[in-house]
């Protein structure tokens, strides 16, 4: 099963279009097609993201409490215990390669694929959200 970490910009978009690769990424979020990856500072992230975004979101503050409650349910938590900062330009970026190195995942699903250059020295890839989706046949 692929093993993933989604970034900011991902949840975003998603919550923004209904007709777009992020939102279809979101729905299937929990129903065992791939598995999600979080830590306590990237869910901060995601809120306060989030949070700054609703004027531009067709949701509520509560749905994206719901929301969040919902993906600290359905992904593995992890506790990271080792810095490599700076290793990318962006130290939010450094936050999620971490994560992704720690959880073993597969890959990081962003649309800024070329702010993670350099992750494959990791075993990483980072894909878009559509060819994450065309990887697993979704």
């Amino acid at each position: 099963m692929p093993e993933i970490v989604i970034d900011t910009n991902v949840i975003v978009a998603g919550l923004r279009s209904s007709r777009g690769s992020a939102f279809r990424l979101l729905q299937l979020i929990g129903t065992g097609i791939f598995d999600i990856h979080l830590s306590v500072p990237l869910v901060l992230e995601y809120e306060e993201v989030l949070l700054r975004e609703l004027i531009n979101l067709s949701i509520t503050r509560a749905d994206i409490g719901d929301l969040l409650d919902f993906y600290c349910s359905v992904a593995t938590h992890h506790q990271i215990f080792f810095l490599w900062r700076p290793y990318l330009r962006d130290p939010k970026d450094d936050m999620i390669l971490e994560l992704a190195v720690k959880a073993r995942c597969d890959s990081i699903v962003t649309y800024n694929t070329r702010d993670f250059v350099g992750v494959d020295r990791f075993g990483l890839k980072t894909l878009k959200p559509m060819e994450f989706l065309q990887s697993i046949g979704a």
